[in-house]
This record gives C-alpha cells, sequence and structure tokens, in this order.
C-alpha cells in the first residue's frame, strides 16, 4: 500500500484520489483549507503547497507527487510559478515522480489532430506558461533530477468547464442555453474520470516517464452535438441552443474574469479542434469511459 501525495481538491484531484483510494492506496491530499474527499485512506492536510519546505515533508516517502492544482485562469501568471517551482523541489529532494496534469492550451492554434508531437507554439503569456513549465520539469528529468510524466486533456465534460456552466446547468434546469461559441464546429471533450486512470497509471509506469501524453478521449462532436447527447442521456426535452456573439463576450470581458479568459481560447472553438489520444490508449491499454454514461452521469452543476 503506497502513499500517493496529490496537490488539489478540485474535481480531478478528488476524483484521482478517490481512484487511488479504491485501489488500496493511501492518499495524502493537500489544499489551503484542508478540504478533499472523506475516505478512510485519505488523509487531508491543509498547508501551502508554495512552500517547498512543507511540501517536501508531506510528499516524503510517497511514490508519487501529483501536481492536480487548478488557480483561477486570470491569476495563472501570479499562482503558477511558486507552485511549480514548489513542486519540482518536492519531487527532487524526496524521489516522487511528479505527475502533472495539464491541458492543450500550451499549443496554442492548430491545424489539424492534435497529437503528442504537435509544437507548443502558444504565445499569449497565460497559454505559453504552461508549455515553460512542462519545459522546466523535462529539463530537470532529462538532467536525472527528477522523474517526471504529464496527462494533457481537453475540455472536460463534468465539473468546472465550459460544458458544465454553459450547457449542463441550463439544460437540467430546462432552459435554453446561451453559449459564447460556435455550435457547429467538432471539438475533443474529455472524461475527468480518464483523466485519473490515465494520471494514476502512468505515474508508476517507466514507460510513461519523461513524456506527455493524452487523455483517452471520444471522438469530437459539435457543441451542438454533446448537448443532444446529454439531454438524451438524461432523458430531457431536446436541447434548445442561442449563440451569443463575439461581440457580446467581448463586452462581457470588460467585467467578468471568466469571460475575458474565454477571449484567450475561443480559437479553439472557432476551427476543428481534435485530440488524438492513440498513443495512451495503444500504450496503457486505456479506452476512454462511455460517452453517454458519462453525461447521464452529470446530475447537477
Amino acid at each position: 500500500m503506497a502513499l500517493h501525495t496529490i496537490v488539489g481538491a478540485g474535481a480531478v484531484g478528488r476524483t484521482t484520489a478517490n481512484l487511488l483510494a479504491e485501489r488500496g492506496e493511501r492518499v495524502r491530499i493537500v489544499t489551503r483549507s484542508g478540504s478533499g474527499p472523506q475516505h478512510p485512506a485519505i488523509e487531508r492536510v491543509a498547508a501551502d503547497a508554495t512552500d517547498a519546505e512543507r511540501l517536501t515533508q508531506l510528499t516524503t516517502g510517497a511514490v508519487a507527487l501529483y501536481n492536480c492544482a487548478s488557480p483561477q485562469y486570470h491569476r495563472w501568471l501570479t499562482d503558477w510559478p511558486p507552485l511549480a517551482t514548489a513542486l519540482l523541489t518536492a519531487a527532487e529532494r524526496t524521489g516522487a515522480t511528479l505527475s502533472v496534469v495539464s491541458n492543450l492550451y500550451l499549443y496554442g492554434p492548430v491545424d489539424g489532430p492534435i497529437t503528442e508531437s504537435t509544437p507548443l507554439a502558444a504565445a499569449h503569456p497565460k497559454l505559453k506558461l504552461r508549455g515553460d513549465m512542462w519545459r522546466e520539469a523535462l529539463a530537470l528529468h532529462e538532467a536525472g533530477r527528477i522523474r517526471m510524466t504529464e496527462v494533457r486533456g481537453s475540455d472536460y465534460l463534468e465539473a468546472n468547464s465550459i460544458f458544465s456552466f454553459a450547457l449542463a446547468k441550463p439544460l437540467l434546469a430546462g432552459k435554453r442555453a446561451y453559449l459564447p461559441l460556435p455550435l457547429d464546429v467538432p471539438h475533443s471533450w474529455t472524461a475527468i474520470a480518464d483523466v485519473a486512470r490515465l494520471l494514476t497509471t502512468v505515474s508508476t509506469d517507466e514507460r510513461a516517464f519523461g513524456k506527455a501524453w493524452h487523455v483517452p478521449t471520444q471522438p469530437p462532436l459539435t457543441v451542438r452535438e454533446l448537448a443532444q447527447r446529454f439531454t438524451s442521456a438524461q432523458g430531457l426535452p431536446a436541447a434548445t441552443l442561442s449563440e451569443v456573439p463575439y461581440s457580446v463576450l467581448w463586452t462581457m470581458g470588460l467585467f467578468s474574469p471568466m469571460m475575458r479568459e474565454l477571449r484567450t481560447t475561443r480559437y479553439q472553438f472557432t476551427a476543428p479542434y481534435v485530440l488524438d489520444s492513440s498513443a495512451a490508449q495503444r500504450t496503457f491499454d486505456i479506452a476512454p469511459s462511455d460517452l453517454d454514461v458519462i453525461l447521464k452521469g452529470i446530475r447537477s452543476v
């Protein structure tokens, strides 16, 4: 029964902690507030993960250190650097494998399916930041100072996502969904359950070290197609959708940090945005979760 230290108790952190605990592993989940899932095998610790000394103490004896943190988008440039540094320090001092949950932002706008070999071409400072974090960790891995791996998924289907707030919430309430993005462009959608499955697999598999892996993800769907699959899975009336003009989104960004961030990543929805996860599926024999099962399980937002 090995110890695993997880930083962050958002949807990914909680799902990962529960998955490990159900497998019979010991889990220590670290947040500022001491929050996290209730389970006999899960120890919840209140600590500042940017404190490298404290994080090292909490990681000592662990086989893996998981970066499941999720700072608010508008605070990335402030909050990520000290946290990333502390995670690297703790991984180097303890020998725990650093397993990072990331996203597709570091690729920037793309033309064609996104694979692990797609260039990290993001130029916007907030999006480039995730690429810089990867490059710094990889350099330490290649120097033999740490072991690391990273998993990258597309927009989540469950909590804390554009899908959950803009689609699932109004549709569950029987209302029209107003979306600040195009409705008929193919887009990949990733299940948090699959993030956790891949993350817990690569953290202890030497084949994964020093590489990034795309989370097993179902074939892409347009927003309209996903909405119809969701209402069908939920037994709800057919979805009614309206696209909010970009001019409205731009104006809303003057008052809302979240809406302002959607301007930065809107390119992901204005052209096909397709995640190729075949490498992880083939290497680790992990298939994407059944989409209808995932959508049926979303009961509230």
